[in-house]
This record gives structure tokens, C-alpha cells and sequence, in this order.
């Protein structure tokens, strides 16, 4: 029988329907949504609370994330990674009208939340962008607090927030503490910490299926901003190899971007992290080399799988053109 945590592990998603969702993590990603038309994201690896990830392949099926956290923790996270929690959350996003303007806490102000959370860092990779479609991400230069309170009261939060249309390959850094909101249209992959915390600062006075306001954290949302951090843009990705972009590089966590033409190969892991992986665009073949020999598993666009630190490299080859993310610790 495999030995645990040395094979690629897929899990169950976990959707959340909310009134901004729509019907293409069906239609677009392939996923198994009911009847409805507000399917907003889907939850692909989580270690958060009641929210868990549950392994569908493999002698490890039925078992979820936290169990494996539990359980092996060097084995799946890699040596050094502290063994509470897996940390860190993939979900695809379908934004079929704008989400509201929020804010999340960095570290040290999510640990003096009642419960404790961690901070939540995030970034973005457009799959899917109609046209108009924009993303608002950061404070126009020089907004103060005070402007920005002055704002909201009025009615014009939007007059303080930087915006820009969005195209698909985008990455867009959401560090802590950064306003942001995702317009409607778009499509989103989106790596983050395993925090559920969120200030809503603007919902565009709009109101739920019950006819009520959602609710907003003006208050704790103006304490949670950093306001040096300014406008944000699009990253600028940097080849770290022939076929690998370095979309980006924080404490938190690296994202690489993988392209290969059809047929084409490359390795991945084998560098004392985990690797989560998310294809984008074809097909992946992935083969790790397993206790009981090869084993190879076939990811399509919309799917996602998680290397454990203790499967080694894995041999990644292409079916069609591929564009895969491939996310993983700092060491």
C-alpha cells in the first residue's frame, strides 16, 4: 500500500454560494455545482476550522487536510513549517458582479481577534476578464484616513479607490492591510493564508435576497488599512527558468507560473517544501515516484492537487498546452 503523504493528493472542493457568484466554476472550470446562479468560489485545499479539505485518491482517502497536518506534518508540509494548520488556502473565484470593498489584517492584528485568525495576504491570477471589467486594488496617492472616512460617509468611497481594467494573466499582490475589491466579470485564481478574515469598508449599497444590507466594518477596516501602501498594479513577472514565471515572492509564500507547449515535460518539488498546484489551461500527467513505484496522476484545467514535501520531484508532462501555477513555501 502507498505509504502517506509520498503521492499527489486531490481533494474534494468546498463551494460557497453568495449573491455576487454565477455559474462559470461550472461551465468554465468543470466543477460538479447544483442548480443555482450564485456558485461564488470554490474552496480547492483548506485547513481552516470546520472547513477541511478531504482527500479523494489513494490509500489517504476519506482523510482530511488537518488530519494529515496532524498526523504527518514533516512528511506533508516539509522540515521547519510550524505543524498547526496547513498554512495557506486555494480557491477559484467567479465574479459575476463586483465584490465588495474590503480589507483583511496582517499577523499581529488577526492574533487579537476573538477567535485568533491569522493575517490573510493574498494574490490574484485572471483567468477570465469581460470587457470592462476591473480591479480595484489600493488607495489612490495620498488618501488619508480622514479622506477616506469622508468618503464613505458621503457616499464616494469609489473616488478614493485605484482601479484598472484587468486582463487575463494578470497577477495582481494583495499584501495585508491592502483596500481591494474584484469587478464583475471576472474569473479568479487565488492563493491566500488559511484566514477567513474580512473587513467589508463598501458593499456599493446594494442589498441581499432578503432585501437587507450587508454588514460593513467601517471602523475596523479604517484601523486595519495601511495606508502607505499606495496604488497597486499588476505584477511584473520575472523567468526563473526557461518555462517558470515568478509571479510572487513574499513571507507568505512563492507563486511560479508554469508554461509548457504540448508534449513538453519539466520536474517540480523535491526542495523540502509542498507544492500546490492548480492547471489553468490543458492538461498535466504528473508522476511522482511513490514506495510502491511510479504513480502518475491526470490533472485538467479547473483541477488542483497538492505535492507533499516528502514525494520528492515530480515529473510533469503537458497534454495540450499548459499553464499551471505552482505554489509554495519560502525556505
Amino acid at each position: 500500500m502507498t505509504t502517506a503523504c509520498d503521492y499527489l493528493l486531490r481533494f474534494q472542493p468546498i463551494f460557497r454560494r453568495y449573491l455576487w457568484g454565477g455559474r462559470r466554476l461550472g461551465t468554465m472550470l468543470g466543477k460538479a455545482i447544483g442548480p443555482g446562479d450564485d456558485y461564488a468560489e470554490s474552496w480547492e485545499i483548506v485547513d481552516h476550522g470546520d472547513d477541511q479539505s478531504v482527500v479523494l485518491n489513494g490509500a489517504l482517502s476519506g482523510k482530511t487536510l488537518g488530519d494529515l497536518v496532524r498526523e504527518q506534518p514533516a512528511k506533508l508540509l516539509g522540515d521547519g513549517v510550524p505543524a498547526t494548520s496547513f498554512p495557506l488556502l486555494f480557491k477559484f473565484l467567479d465574479c459575476n458582479r463586483t465584490l465588495s470593498v474590503q480589507v483583511h489584517p496582517n499577523d499581529e492584528q488577526g492574533a487579537e481577534l476573538d477567535p485568533p485568525d491569522l493575517g490573510k495576504t493574498e494574490a490574484w491570477v485572471v483567468l477570465a476578464a469581460e470587457p470592462g471589467s476591473n480591479i480595484y486594488a489600493g488607495l489612490k496617492p495620498g488618501v488619508t484616513a480622514e479622506q477616506l472616512a469622508a468618503a464613505i460617509a458621503s457616499g464616494h468611497c469609489e473616488s478614493c479607490l485605484h482601479a484598472f481594467a484587468a486582463r487575463v494573466g494578470d497577477c495582481v499582490f494583495i499584501p495585508a492591510g491592502t483596500v481591494h475589491a474584484l469587478g464583475a466579470g471576472l474569473v479568479i485564481a487565488e492563493i491566500q493564508q488559511a484566514s477567513d478574515t474580512t473587513f467589508r469598508l463598501h458593499d456599493w449599497d446594494r442589498v441581499d435576497a432578503a432585501g437587507k444590507p450587508r454588514p460593513l466594518h467601517v471602523e475596523e477596516s479604517l484601523a486595519t488599512i495601511d495606508y502607505a501602501r499606495g496604488p497597486v498594479a499588476s505584477q511584473h513577472p520575472q523567468f526563473i527558468a526557461s518555462s517558470i514565471e515568478r509571479l510572487v515572492a513574499c513571507d507568505k509564500f512563492l507563486l511560479d507560473r508554469l508554461k509548457l507547449a504540448d508534449g513538453g515535460s519539466a520536474t517540480i518539488g523535491g526542495d523540502g517544501s509542498f507544492h500546490l498546484l492548480a492547471v489553468l489551461e490543458g492538461g498535466a500527467a504528473i508522476t511522482t515516484q511513490t514506495t510502491s513505484g511510479p504513480r502518475e496522476e491526470v490533472l485538467s484545467a479547473g483541477q488542483t492537487a497538492l505535492l507533499p514535501a516528502a514525494a520528492g520531484r515530480a515529473k510533469i508532462a503537458s497534454q495540450g498546452n499548459l499553464t499551471l501555477l505552482d505554489v509554495s513555501l519560502p525556505r
